[in-house]
Formats: structure tokens, C-alpha cells, sequence
């Protein structure tokens, strides 16, 4: 039985993150704790968010009806990558931020 991927909505993630600016982005207590223990540099998060064109895949994910939530991989090799789970309102909100060291596209597909 072969499981449905996820829609992919890289390009409307896109378009929505280039309509907000450095001071739009705020990081909850556990993504900055989730960056240093993975030892990300929340500047990389926000160059990564506001120039998204690294941007390689992105899906949706349940949230309430006030905010869009989206789970996003931002590769940067065949082996590293870091994944974002973020929430977008009149701020987008990034909630987790993971760094992956393996193949990553097996994660998502």
C-alpha cells in the first residue's frame, strides 16, 4: 500500500514569505532553545525565511483558522538540511526549527 505525499506548496510559502521583513519574524522560547542545542544560527533562520529560495518543499499542517501553519526544508546539501515549522499571520512565527544530517528527501517523500 503506498502512502499520498503531502501537497507541495513550496511556491505559495514562497510568495507568502517575501511579504514580511526582518522585524516580522519572531522565534518562541523552545525554536530558540531547538537552535542552539542543533547549533543553527538564528540569523541563518532569517535569511533563510525572508530570501526563500532555498526553499525545496513545504506542506500545511493543521492549525486553528487565525494562522496558517507549515512545516518547511530548507536544504543546503544532499545530506543537511533544516526544517521549519512556522505559523503565519500578521507575523510568521517560526515554532520549531530542526537540523537534519541525513538524506533528508527520504524524510519528505
Amino acid at each position: 500500500m503506498s502512502r499520498k505525499l503531502p501537497d507541495n506548496l513550496t511556491k505559495e510559502v514562497q510568495n507568502k514569505l517575501k511579504n514580511y521583513q526582518k522585524e516580522d519574524i519572531i522565534f518562541t522560547k523552545h525554536a530558540e532553545i531547538q537552535a542552539l542545542v542543533r547549533d543553527v544560527d538564528l540569523e541563518d533562520v532569517r535569511k533563510n525565511i525572508l530570501n526563500p529560495e532555498r526553499l525545496a518543499f513545504a506542506t500545511k499542517q493543521e492549525s486553528n483558522k487565525f494562522r496558517e501553519k507549515y512545516d518547511c526544508y530548507f536544504p543546503y546539501s544532499k545530506h543537511l538540511c533544516h526544517r521549519y515549522i512556522i505559523t503565519i499571520n500578521r507575523k510568521i512565527i517560526i515554532v520549531t526549527i530542526i537540523k537534519i544530517n541525513r538524506d533528508w528527501q527520504k524524510t519528505i517523500g
